[in-house]
């Protein structure tokens, strides 16, 4: 089992769906989860659930797409813990639509939250991380970084640029001791993916066949993989996007 006993860990859009299963993930290994995103009722159930569960989490409201409210998250994760050991860039947003469709305050809000907002997170962990000589970060892209599918040219193009940021990244810090790497899930059982699809039931219905293992994939299944690399067992991992994809990608 992973020990990250007296760690600190960094969960964004840890309000439900993959970073709550995250935020656990991470609370059962030994860190500390803070847990952060928009709606703060749905961020304290995510504590709660830590908290019931033996953990330890507390939650900062912050929107990823605004400079002044990240600056604000990490001065208080380093005056309440002094450091910072893990991070999982995670929050983002989905939409599908075609090109036409698509209003230029979509595009914006998505290229907001989905590429400035890892950006605004690595730009704030990084020094952290740097001074201590030691840490991993796990941003969030997709399998659509990757492949094609109609409807989803602004958010393959978002993800496509987590991928991108995240190999420059880790050739950047590559002999710091600080790691970066990310995960691209295929279709995932999430409230977003639900909102999206029509329904919990719809989208494994939908879209299960159009995974080789015949199912959509868990949260825990995400999370299990950012833990692990984050984790000492991937100390010779850095710079890759691990698929999380049932096989989704290697048909």
């Amino acid at each position: 089992m992973t020990d990250m006993s007296g760690g600190v860990a960094l969960v964004t859009g840890g309000t439900s769906g993959i970073g709550r299963a995250t935020a656990l993930a991470f609370a059962k290994a030994g860190a500390t989860a803070i847990v952060t995103g928009r709606r703060e009722a749905e961020g304290l159930e995510t504590v709660d659930l830590v908290r019931q569960a033996g953990g330890r989490a507390v939650f900062v409201q912050a929107d990823v797409a605004d400079a002044e409210e990240v600056a604000a998250l990490f001065a208080r994760i380093e005056r309440d813990h002094g450091r910072l050991d893990y991070a999982f860039n995670n929050a983002g947003i989905h939409f599908g639509r075609s090109v036409a469709d698509t209003t230029e305050a979509d595009f914006d809000r998505m290229v907001a939250v989905n590429i400035k907002g890892v950006w605004l997170c690595l730009k704030h962990e990084l020094p952290i991380m740097l001074r201590q000589g030691k840490g991993a970060i796990v941003s969030t892209g997709s399998v659509l970084g990757q492949i094609g599918l109609a409807g989803n040219s602004v958010y393959s193009a978002s993800k496509a640029a987590v991928e991108g940021m995240t190999r420059s990244v880790a050739i950047e810090v590559a002999k710091s001791g600080v790691r970066v790497n990310a995960v691209c899930p295929a279709i995932i059982q999430t409230p977003m993916s639900a909102g999206s699809f029509g329904g919990e039931e719809a989208v494994n219905a939908a879209l299960g066949p159009l995974h080789p293992v015949g199912r959509v994939g868990q949260p825990r299944e995400v999370a299990d993989t950012v833990v692990w690399l984050c984790s000492d067992a991937a100390s010779f991992i850095t710079g890759q996007s691990i698929n999380v994809d049932g096989g989704l990608t290697v048909q």
